[in-house]
């Protein structure tokens, strides 16, 4: 019934579109829906502990809008005219479960006689689909997505107890793919492809492995303004000057503890209240950038910049060592070195960073766990009227397992002309 609900809505868009495509506004917009059947991706000898069925099938729509040559748009023209695109995607997961049999690594967990399954997951994200190569039937393309996830399910100490891939209801959901669209009428295509999406909560709930996937898919496509672009000569851009910017930024977030995780889920006899509980305390993290960054063209900037992190969660972790019998040094301060880049499309952009830790005490776990470097990954939006001050969510990572999830704030000083 839900797959029908959703081409229901995509064919009734169709029609609307359609039925109106003599106006010029409406030119700009079209649709799809595809269906893809996924594999949960496991990621190390720990989840392929307990990762028992890991195929799933998902179900997605999308309405886009797409940037055309008649809109003399020096940055759509930079990336080929790509798309931006609303869309919801449905997967459904019955065949994704998880069992922990008796294993020495579980310490004092005990087997349960039942899998846990993960459920199903409903996501809404944004999508820039970006065209590499593009003639009068086809198309090649990437396409990159950002937006939040519903799951019906999460990790239950009764009922779900195995459950490490999904802790919280609401979840970050990121996505990537790459495909081919063949057109097979002047405004419809079939596109196939390979798509990865990623449901995690940012580390500010346990468990939170994270479900990835991985899998084919399979799209129809409305384009009624595919001809428009392929047949129409692109306007001259105007020459980008490149310049120099200080790009200052504040951090505010928040993250649960894996060293709480630990402790409840594996050092804990059963019949204790916090044997493998779903209850953990969330700790403010906060962090300031200060990069020297290039312009070096209207879609691009990279540069270096320094991090400085500050943990509120530095206390509990000096205890939990403590109650250990582990000597080592903590701090709630922690700097880094990091190499950044933005990628820009109009008022939004896309912040990426790899770091270096120049100091960092934060306990015996993250000496074993964390690497001395740590990425960053975030979505801004601009606001020219304010200078260019930009809000922005982010989130921070030791080797992609997240750390903490912020939001921030964001100044460019523009530095040359």
């Amino acid at each position: 019934m839900k797959v029908r609900g959703v081409f229901t809505l995509f064919l009734l868009f169709v029609s609307c579109v359609a039925l109106a495509d003599g106006a010029d506004t409406l030119r700009h917009w079209g649709a799809s829906v595809s269906v893809s059947p996924g594999a949960v991706i496991v990621g190390d000898k720990y989840q392929d502990r307990w990762q028992k069925g890991r195929h799933n099938l998902s179900v997605e729509a999308a309405v886009s809008r797409f940037s055309l040559p008649s809109d003399s748009d020096a940055v759509s023209a930079d990336y080929g005219y790509p798309s931006l695109s609303a869309s919801v995607r449905m997967a459904f997961n019955h065949g994704v479960t998880m069992h922990k049999s008796p294993d020495p690594a579980w310490g004092l967990a005990e087997e349960v006689d039942y899998d846990t399954k993960m459920g199903n997951t409903v996501s809404f994200y944004a999508t820039f689909t970006r065209p590499l190569y593009r003639d009068r039937r086809w198309m090649l393309d990437y396409a990159l997505s950002m937006g939040f996830g519903y799951s019906h399910h999460k990790y239950d100490p009764h009922r779900a107890i195995d459950n490490e891939l999904i802790g919280a209801r609401w979840l970050i959901h990121f996505g990537m793919g790459a495909h081919a669209t063949y057109r097979v009428a002047p405004q419809w295509g079939v596109r196939a492809g390979v798509e990865f999406w990623h449901l995690s909560n940012g580390a500010l709930d346990r468990p939170n492995k994270g479900a990835n996937f991985i899998g084919p898919a399979l799209a129809v496509v409305y384009d009624p303004c595919w001809q428009s672009v392929t047949t129409t000569h692109s306007p001259d851009r105007p020459t980008f000057r490149p310049f120099l910017y200080c790009d200052l930024t504040l951090g505010a977030g928040a993250k649960s503890l894996l060293e709480e995780w630990n402790i409840t889920q594996y050092e804990t006899p059963k019949g204790e209240p916090l044997y493998r509980t779903d209850k953990f305390s969330r700790f403010m993290a906060y962090s300031a950038q200060a990069d020297l960054m290039c312009r070096y063209a209207r879609r691009w900037a990279s540069g270096l910049g320094i991090d400085v992190f500050y943990g509120s969660y530095a206390s509990r972790v000096e205890r939990i060592d403590e109650k250990r019998g582990v000597s080592v040094p903590h701090s709630p301060w922690s700097l880094g070195l990091a190499v950044k880049h933005q990628v820009y499309y109009h008022r939004l952009s896309l912040a990426m960073s790899v770091g270096y830790y120049l100091y960092r005490e934060m306990g015996f776990h993250a000496r074993i766990i964390e690497k001395p470097y740590y990425e960053r990954i975030g979505l801004r939006y601009a606001f020219p009227r304010l200078g260019g001050l930009a809000v922005g969510a982010s989130v921070k990572a030791h080797l992609t397992k997240a750390d903490f999830t912020e939001l921030s704030l964001s100044m460019p000083i523009r530095l040359t002309k």
